[in-house]
């Protein structure tokens, strides 16, 4: 039985595209339908259903196949516990084309300093944001999602809801909004009138 590589691929925004991954991992000899795919969801995410299709469709003897660390994960715990799995398995891990032995002393250390990166331009990332929205807040320019609806339209809703002529989804195509920007409306009513 050959050693099979499995391919996996992520951004962490359903805007960005994948194309240059997939690129990437097709040169590194990934089948096209062995490449998991996880888009909208961040690196610091455990949780991604196409890293767990990856891992689960992996067996000893084959490569996991990824185009950089950052993109299997963005944390040095997670990066250990996923590449400790690989090794209890028997599966190669290879980051960008260069097969990385978690095993190894030597593979070991440069895997380690590769994660510790990783989460590194995280935590930057984190801190440029914190500080890029500092100003604006304190200049109370950045109050958060603005709601759908006007007050005024606001209160027009609810009397609207009460006398039982219209349905929730009457309303929601009345105003041009979702179902869910009528209910919350009506709960933030109630709320405010409890």
């Amino acid at each position: 039985m050959t050693a099979t590589p499995i391919g996996c691929a992520r951004c962490s925004t359903d805007a960005q595209d994948l194309t240059a991954q997939r690129q990437t991992l097709a040169g590194l000899g990934v089948a096209a339908d062995r490449i998991y795919l996880d888009k909208g969801l961040t690196g610091t995410n455990r949780r991604r259903p196409g890293l767990d299709q990856a891992l689960a469709a992996v067996r000893a003897g084959d490569t996991l196949a990824v185009p950089k660390l950052d993109r299997l994960a963005r944390s040095v715990p997670d990066a250990r516990d996923i590449g400790d799995s690989l090794v209890d398995r028997g599966v190669r891990l290879s980051l960008g084309g260069t097969i990385y032995d978690p095993a190894d002393p030597l593979g070991k250390m440069f895997f380690n300093i590769l994660a510790t990166f990783a989460e590194f331009e995280v935590d930057l990332l984190r801190l440029r944001t914190r500080e890029g929205m500092a100003v604006p807040r304190a200049k109370g320019k950045l109050r958060g999602k603005q709601p759908k609806l006007t007050t005024r339209q606001q209160r027009e809703l609810v009397p609207m809801h009460d006398t039982g002529e219209y349905s929730k989804a009457d309303l929601a195509e009345l105003f041009t909004v979702s179902r869910a920007t009528v209910y919350r409306v009506l709960e933030r009513h109630r709320a405010t009138a409890a």
